[in-house]
């Protein structure tokens, strides 16, 4: 084994026991499952015979996930529903011992949910053919922004880093951002920011983590595959966001690492680029870089670590989490 792989094989076992704390949207994953064989006569539709129902954590929750399953110690901040869905993310929460003391019930909000229906004939393969999302933002009292900056003032004292989890519910306000950071800063504490429509609202973190289509939203830009296109984009990012590092997700192209005054660093995509689903992929890369960071790992080498990570969760089916020992056998293989 080279020296180089040694190092992250070495920053993987410096994950165990990082607190990390996870301020963003939770969201519950509910998969419905059921057979067909006949439509119906009252309109043009199949007909769907009750299976079962699996149930597991989108948005934040599945970075929560990733991390547990990496060896750290996350915990969650923000705000869900006093509903059946939220309910059930705390079940999941607490299943995998992950802490939920810093969830927020809120009566006027309701959990985030994405309903999938899967069907198919009996010992085939079920297919989705339908997703019902329930969706809104989570009310900006006064209440919920005075428990959101206590519960961040202890992660700031406690935590080894933040990792924002922004899926557009505004459970992550920008002014409670604004007013947290500076303290961030000073103490020396990673803040990693994974904002899918907001992403130039979150600035001066240690690192943002966007894919192609929220830089292309972002900047109003097409993203071409030119080297001077892509480094022009990526000092553009830079300066924008005034974030130190910006991992750029590209899906089977890969990743570009873009930080202040160095040259683009371009890593091809780990294993083969047939892949099999890039559902929550975002979040294993977000969370394997953080942890990184958290080890005392270069941002080259948490783009590397993240890299095959992201290359092991795409060849699963949905949203999927990455253990240290594979991890570790990605590396030296």
């Amino acid at each position: 084994m080279d020296k180089e792989k040694k190092s992250l094989c070495a920053l993987i076992d410096g994950f165990a026991g990082k607190s990390i704390a996870v301020w963003g949207d939770f969201i519950l994953d509910e998969y419905v499952y059921g057979n067909t064989n006949r439509v119906s006569r009252e309109a043009p539709v199949l007909i769907l015979s009750y299976n079962k129902r699996e149930f597991s954590l989108g948005g934040g929750g599945n970075a929560l996930l990733n991390l547990k399953a990496l060896g750290a110690a996350p915990f969650p901040i923000g705000v869900i529903g006093s509903d059946t869905a939220g309910e059930e993310i705390i079940r999941i929460l607490k299943s995998k011992g992950i802490p939920t003391d810093f969830l927020i019930q809120e009566k006027t909000f309701s959990t985030p949910a994405k309903i999938r229906i899967l069907a198919g004939e009996e010992n085939t393969r079920k297919q989705q053919i339908l997703r019902i999302d329930r969706e809104g933002r989570v009310p900006n009292t006064t209440n919920i922004r005075i428990k959101l900056v206590k519960h961040l003032r202890y992660a700031q004292e406690k935590a080894n880093a933040l990792l924002i989890s922004d899926y557009n519910y505004f459970n992550v306000k920008e002014n409670i951002y604004k007013k947290i950071l500076p303290d961030f800063k000073k103490a020396k504490i990673p803040v990693a920011v994974d904002s899918r429509f907001r992403m130039l609202s979150f600035k001066q973190s240690t690192v943002s983590t966007p894919n192609e289509p929220e830089v292309e939203d972002a900047l109003k830009i097409h993203l071409a595959d030119e080297k001077d296109n892509l480094k022009k984009t990526g000092s553009r990012l830079l300066k924008q966001t005034g974030a130190e590092a910006i991992l750029l997700t590209r899906g089977s192209k890969g990743m570009v690492l873009f930080v202040k005054e160095k040259a683009p660093l371009y890593i091809p995509v780990h294993g083969t680029t047939d892949i099999v689903d890039v559902t929550g992929a975002g979040d294993t890369v977000i969370s394997v870089f953080t942890l990184a960071l958290t080890a005392g790992g270069t941002f080259s080498q948490a783009a590397s670590l993240a890299n095959y990570a992201g290359g092991l969760v795409v060849m699963k089916k949905g949203t999927a989490t990455v253990d240290c020992k594979k991890l570790k056998e990605a590396v030296v293989s």
